[in-house]
């Protein structure tokens, strides 16, 4: 069965649902260490939080990059993260699908959240023909993010570096049989009609009067 190409896939139980980021040390382990993250994380910034494991290895590099050495799963409620999504509005205007540019740079202004979806990425982090859920947040997203909805955070940096060694070995199904279990997640009914661009509300012309 062909994969839909716009579906969020997370690891998620009844009642939370894990994203990952990539922070420095100084942000990362104290945050995997007490919970929660530190005072010094700033929670006036935009933070984006990706349910994909293989998208977030992409994105910080196996947790090689400067600044990303400290790759965190982040299992967060479920509520919350419905709160965002039905907050936010896409971070790139469409055309067909917002009313016009002014009205989408309005929303993008006054949104706490803003999604994007990005090409999912295989072993190799190569691109895939479906897409990944990217969710920023900011303002009072960010502060319920990191106080309120935050259940778990939990250092998976040696999980990168195994699954990556097992990846330049050549071992792709050892490699796999690492992952996160991500499924599809049972989102409720019309939550992401305004963050797909597979609902496309198009707008046919009036029919000329006669």
């Amino acid at each position: 069965m062909e994969e839909p190409k716009y579906r969020i896939r997370a690891l998620h139980t009844e009642r939370t649902i894990t994203v990952y980021q990539a922070y420095r040390p100084g942000i990362g382990l104290p945050a995997a260490r007490d919970g929660r993250f530190p005072e010094s994380w700033k929670r006036d910034r935009m933070t984006w939080i990706k349910p994909s494991f293989l998208w977030m290895m992409y994105r910080c590099g196996w947790g090689e990059k400067e600044g990303q050495e400290t790759v965190l799963a982040v299992e967060i409620t479920r509520e919350g993260f419905e709160w965002a999504l039905r907050n936010a509005c896409l971070s790139h205007y469409k055309r067909g699908f917002h009313t016009d540019q002014a009205s989408w740079k309005r929303q993008l202004r006054q949104a706490p959240a803003r999604v994007q979806w990005d090409p999912e990425r295989d072993l190799h982090l190569r691109p895939l023909a479906h897409r990944s859920l990217q969710l920023g947040l900011a303002g009072e997203a960010s502060r319920r993010y990191a106080d309120e909805w935050t259940v778990s955070i939990t250092d998976v940096t040696p999980l990168a570096h195994e699954v990556h060694g097992l990846v330049r070995a050549g071992d792709l199904e050892a490699a796999a049989r690492l992952l996160p279990r991500e499924e599809p997640y049972k989102e409720p009914a019309g939550l992401l009609d305004h963050l797909r661009a597979d609902h496309l509300r198009a707008r046919a012309p009036e029919p000329a009067e006669a």
